[in-house]
């Protein structure tokens, strides 16, 4: 009945309001913020306003203006300050924010061309209304963010649409991306659609890609590395980016080089796994948990071996955090056996990348459990005789 009286509320609001209203909770799902009632709420929404699925959510002008930017876009939690990501979930309020703050009087008459060009299918003038209200949109934020007591009051606006902090940076980030969309679409199409292999000689390539992207768009360089990595069979490999173009290994060196993000973003995936290793468990998909604490270890794994001194480093102390906020999660879900029972997250298997000093460590207390246990077996038999 609670859930009834929430959503008869729901249904006076406009789409829009419950798009964002969707976003907002979809967004805390992934931050491990648990709402009750919360899950009921989300599916109704979910099957109102996608009900007709992708086709019909390609469909609406926001879509088309916000196409150029899609290979930029990412499903993670939006928490993380990453210039070369923009979270999917930031779009709806900023998108809402444009209508009806910043021109809502452009964005209607943008929105009842787009409707009439897209139902008559003239790609090339809708193509070209995209283009010209894109270009706008850009001249608009450029000059309203470039005044500190205007952006102050869009970071207010924004704020009632969303309550995650990080939606003013993404809002910036979308700025930059679309001042450099046609760069940024034809660095896209020069990339293979997956790397086989990140060797040696593709990093020397890709590098090459970016020293010549990064001389005519500084800013928007992050987005080129982000998307290198959303190519890579393996996450982790991104990093080779900087640890090639350092002098050293050393931590200080690697930070110095111009695709040192590259770390920050493989550190971001570690985050990114921790909140669907969290939803995993909490929906008991065990074998999906498993999978992801394989990808996580791998990487921490990787990130230690391929930089000296990374625990010492900035990074070092995010990575050590995350994983210490893992080990809860694992330990909370194995403390759930008996231990007699053990569990698949409790393996050494999937954590076995371990130095050789903790390897005979662990040796030889599975010696002494050996001789020990060999010895109370003999004793047995001695007594039963």
């Amino acid at each position: 009945m609670h859930i009834d009286r929430i959503w008869e509320f729901l249904q006076r609001l406009s789409p829009l309001s419950r798009s964002c209203l969707l976003a907002e909770l979809e967004r805390l799902e992934l931050c491990g913020v648990d709402i009750p009632g919360s899950a009921d709420i989300r599916a109704k929404l979910r099957a109102e306003l996608r009900k007709d699925g992708p086709a019909n959510r390609e469909s609406q002008p926001s879509s088309y203006f916000f196409a150029a930017i899609e290979p930029l876009l990412n499903d993670g939690a939006p928490e993380h300050a990453n210039s070369g990501r923009i979270p999917r979930g930031s779009l709806v309020p900023i998108w809402e924010w444009f209508t009806r703050d910043l021109l809502p009087t452009m964005a209607r008459d943008f929105d009842a061309q787009m409707r009439t060009l897209i139902s008559s299918n003239r790609q090339k003038e809708l193509k070209q209304a995209v283009s010209v209200f894109q270009t706008k949109v850009v001249k608009y934020l450029e000059n309203t963010l470039s005044d500190p007591a205007a952006a102050e009051m869009a970071r207010a606006k924004l704020a009632t649409y969303t309550a995650a902090r990080s939606t003013y940076g993404d809002l910036v980030k979308i700025m930059v991306a679309l001042r450099a969309r046609t760069a940024i679409a034809k660095f896209d199409q020069a990339l293979p659609e997956k790397f086989a292999r990140f060797d040696e000689r593709e990093v020397a390539k890709m590098t090459a890609l970016l020293d010549g992207f990064g001389r005519e768009n500084a800013e928007a360089l992050p987005f080129a590395i982000g998307l290198i990595g959303k190519r890579l069979k393996t996450p982790w490999r991104l990093i080779q980016l900087a640890t090639a173009a350092a002098p050293t290994k050393n931590p200080v060196d690697v930070a110095a080089t111009p695709y040192a993000i590259a770390v920050s973003m493989v550190l971001d995936r570690i985050d990114d796994d921790r909140a669907a290793l969290r939803i995993a468990l909490k929906n008991n998909r065990v074998l999906i948990a498993r999978d992801l604490l394989d990808e996580i270890y791998d990487t921490e794994h990787a990130l230690k071996k391929r930089i000296d001194q990374f625990e010492q480093s900035e990074w070092g102390v995010r990575l050590q955090a995350s994983m210490d906020a893992i080990a809860a999660l694992v330990a909370a879900e194995v403390s759930r056996f008996p231990t007699d029972v053990g569990h698949v997250l409790g393996s050494r298997r999937l954590h076995s990348h371990k130095s050789l000093a903790e390897k005979l460590t662990h040796l030889a207390g599975k010696g002494r459990d050996t001789v020990t246990n060999g010895a109370a077996y003999c004793k047995r038999l001695i007594y039963a005789a």
